[in-house]
């Protein structure tokens, strides 16, 4: 008599949202606090990207608060230009959340591929993202690590902002003074640890966009100290082909953003003017932002979809080299959470 075939045990997707629910799928990025790859649920079929993070490395950088407060944020957020969450939940070893899945790459690897883009296309972006920024700041939150890292492309070219680890609530009574960010992208104010809140985010936008397009940032040095003394003291240079490739009302809409004096910063001023100021920008003259908004405006870029538009030694480190690569695994029955370090328990918990 044969031996019976194992059958694969039922899902039951009318449960907890668990990671037998998804197919695994390559890998596409991997950062500071955890990796990301492809994943496609099972019964829509629906593909998401699943970013997950290590608990016990997670205790190890000491960055568990980080984590609980990304998720919190996310739960807060759906917006068209924000890269969404849509699960969250854990297993033994990881933490997990399931996201929007962007296929058209980030800012920084298409800059890296093709250096500068065009003004136009850059407009586009900057208009998306100000709906976004002016989104997240009527949530009272700040990003705080805006970057062309940060900023995913779906695969028809619209941007979206994701990774949310250091961003958090403000109040403009009680002003944030954490050095948090990446250098290049902080605003003086944070440097000077003086104190801001939302206003920081729009001198990022105004890197950006310079960045973008003149395939290089405003401010440099070759240390950090001559990087912050760049950015809390130098004049905003051009380059010698700054006609040819930026409009007149370009450059003033990033010397707008790129203001020091943070009260009359574009997009926060003093007073409030907000977003208002600069859907009234002579640079962003012409955009229907309602259109912007519900996506009906045509990206003036659009990623190439038969290429890869991500680093595919992402997939090779994972195949190669993860001693312990990622797959579904049941949970512990019966854990005594009193037996758990403060922060494991905090991760169960929270």
């Amino acid at each position: 008599m044969g031996a019976a075939c194992c059958r694969p045990e039922a899902i039951d997707f009318s449960g907890e949202v668990n990671l037998f629910h998804f197919f695994l799928l390559r890998s596409v990025g991997k950062g500071a606090f955890g990796k990301v790859r492809v994943v496609q649920h099972k019964q829509t079929k629906t593909l998401y990207a699943l970013k997950y993070i290590n608990k016990a490395k997670c205790v190890k950088m000491k960055a568990v608060a980080n984590i609980v407060q990304e998720r919190r944020l996310l739960e807060e957020i759906d917006h068209p230009f924000v890269v969404n969450l849509r699960y969250a939940f854990q297993d033994d070893e990881n933490c997990f959340f399931v996201l929007d899945l962007m296929l058209g790459g980030d800012l920084r690897f298409h800059l890296d591929r093709q250096g500068a883009m065009p003004e136009a296309t850059v407009r586009f972006w900057m208009s998306e993202l100000c709906l976004a920024l002016d989104y997240l700041h009527s949530k009272k939150i700040v990003h705080r690590d805006i970057k062309p890292d940060n900023i995913l492309l779906d695969e028809k070219g619209h941007v979206h902002i994701t990774d949310f680890n250091i961003a958090v609530h403000f109040s403009e009574r009680r002003m944030l003074t954490g050095v948090a960010g990446s250098l290049a992208y902080m605003a003086p104010e944070v440097l000077t640890k003086r104190g801001y809140s939302q206003q920081v985010d729009w001198w990022s936008l105004g890197v950006v966009a310079y960045e973008l397009i003149f395939g290089k940032r405003p401010f440099r040095g070759r240390t950090n100290t001559n990087l912050t003394e760049s950015i809390m003291m130098e004049q905003l240079h051009w380059p010698e082909d700054v006609a040819a490739k930026c409009s007149p009302e370009g450059q003033k809409a990033i010397r707008a953003f790129l203001e020091r004096d943070m009260h009359y910063r574009l997009g926060y001023k003093l007073g409030g003017g907000g977003l208002e100021d600069i859907k009234v920008h002579p640079w962003f003259r012409g955009v229907d932002w309602d259109a912007v908004l519900r996506k009906e405006v045509h990206p003036p870029f659009e990623p190439d979809p038969k290429k890869a538009n991500f680093d595919a030694t992402h997939e090779l480190e994972e195949l190669l080299l993860e001693e312990n690569p990622l797959k579904a695994r049941k949970r512990k029955q019966g854990q005594d959470l009193g037996t758990l370090s403060k922060e494991m328990r905090m991760m169960e918990e929270q």
